[in-house]
């Protein structure tokens, strides 16, 4: 089923719906869905908090920090730390995205569900589960661990002009989205260093490229345009969450000059939290996705 603002966006764009080819498969975890959780040792999520302001977030562990229990929920073995725009959020239920990646294969799939604070971790309760294509995901390797990585956060209204030279470099981003009464959602966008621009202190946009016709992202968004962006410094561990408000432009010469893509974000800023050191690792770049626009 898909909700009123994704039937929309799927009908703008001239998609048929229930011609889909990534369909969503309820609540159930496949077994090779279980195996893949298994391995991975990040995972991002999307929640509101208190404020009702969206916020994404990656959350790390070792290998077996995700786990599928045989009740059909979800454990993983982490929390958003006390830095983070996200903190606290999950001691009442609340609905969550989750975006478990793999970068180095390019495997991903998203659970959709409800979360809360449970041990030192969180659990959750699925609703929808599925895989995703490996389009525009760039390669990369998870290379080192650094004990004792100062952490260091800055909050404030506007971009500095480091944060958005880091946000014009980058080449991945997470975009958490919620729409109710569906519930909150994670996804990845991928291209080009530069395929992001900010555009001002308070302002980004970048172009939507064809994926799997779903228009989750952009669904939500017809609902609700509230959504939160996730940056990674890759290098050093940082993340750079970003709140605010997103529109889709639907303008075909503007999409057109943007070299592949189909429509147009624009996205006002209404905050953000840079937290440097937030994670002890580093990875390694290991090549762009062959569907990256030139």
């Amino acid at each position: 089923m898909h909700h009123p603002g994704e039937i929309s966006v799927q009908a703008r764009a001239g998609v048929r719906v229930g011609a889909l080819g990534s369909a969503r498969v309820g609540r159930d975890i496949p077994p090779v869905a279980v195996e893949f959780l298994g391995e991975q040792p990040m995972a991002f999520i999307g929640a509101r908090d208190a404020n009702g302001a969206m916020w994404s977030t990656m959350l790390t562990g070792p290998q077996g920090f995700i786990r599928a229990q045989d009740d059909g929920r979800i454990s993983i073995a982490s929390l958003p730390g006390a830095m983070d725009p996200l903190a606290g959020v999950f001691e009442t239920a609340h609905e969550v995205g989750i975006l478990v990646i793999d970068l180095s294969t390019r495997r991903r799939m998203r659970i959709n569900g409800v979360a809360s604070h449970q041990d030192s971790g969180l659990v959750v309760h699925p609703k929808q589960v599925y895989a995703n294509c490996p389009k525009y995901i760039q390669r990369r390797e998870l290379i080192s661990e650094t004990d004792g990585r100062e952490t260091t956060v800055t909050q404030g209204r506007v971009l500095t002009d480091a944060q958005r030279a880091l946000i014009s470099q980058t080449d991945t981003f997470f975009i958490a989205t919620q729409a109710d009464p569906m519930g909150a959602d994670v996804s990845h966008r991928g291209g080009r260093p530069g395929f992001v621009t900010a555009s001002g202190p308070d302002a980004l946009f970048w172009p939507e490229y064809s994926g799997n016709l779903m228009y989750m992202t952009l669904g939500n968004l017809e609902l609700d345009p509230r959504a939160g962006l996730l940056f990674v410094d890759w290098d050093k561990g940082n993340l750079l969450h970003v709140t605010g408000r997103a529109r889709t432009d639907w303008d075909q010469d503007r999409a057109a000059a943007s070299s592949g893509g189909q429509q147009m974000v624009d996205f006002e800023v209404d905050g953000f939290v840079h937290v440097e050191g937030a994670s002890p690792w580093s990875w390694s770049f290991g090549g762009y996705s062959k569907f990256n626009p030139a």
